[in-house]
């Protein structure tokens, strides 16, 4: 058995989910967003940022990690704030000791619907019918982030196999 947080990075909201893997078999444990006060200076905020998972981890104590990779924005000011949250969502558990692995959206959609190409609905619904025991409230921001770490439950067997086969 192994606990999974899965991260969907973002400077306003960054979604976690935490849930349990054994075999073929997962179970929803926790979710919820970290939000940061956009009025607050960019140190301030990515602080804030590290200081919520911190707490994500130091609740669930997760085994692994999993992070959506982000796309490029036309804008290179957003593009650039992105890139430093994310920078902050994998260091992170990777200080506390973690694996941490990286799943495209596409990837992610693949593994949780079937299609590359499903929208965020599709992608929430089925995360509601895979992890029966999750609360229906869930925000978007924190759905993802178990779609993640589904994604990861999925993968985690190959991306161990190929780390130990090159390392």
């Amino acid at each position: 058995m192994v606990k999974i947080l899965g991260l969907d990075p973002g400077l306003q909201r960054t979604g976690w989910g935490v849930i349990k893997s054994c075999g073929n078999s997962i179970s929803y444990v926790g979710h919820g967003v970290i939000e940061t006060n956009p009025k607050d200076f960019l140190p301030e905020r990515l602080n804030a940022l590290h200081q919520g998972i911190i707490q994500v981890l130091q609740q669930f104590q997760p085994n692994e990690a999993a992070v959506e990779e982000t796309f490029v924005n036309s804008n290179p000011v957003s593009t650039l704030k992105l890139g430093m949250a994310r920078g902050v969502v994998l260091f992170t558990p990777a200080s506390f000791g973690l694996p941490v692995s990286e799943y495209s959206a596409n990837k992610v959609k693949k593994s949780v619907v079937g299609s590359g190409h499903a929208d965020k609905y599709q992608v929430s619904q089925m995360v509601f019918l895979l992890l029966p025991t999750m609360p229906k409230n869930v925000k978007a921001d924190a759905a993802d982030a178990l779609a993640i770490a589904i994604c990861h439950a999925h993968h985690r067997e190959l991306n161990l196999r190929f780390k130990d086969s090159v390392g």
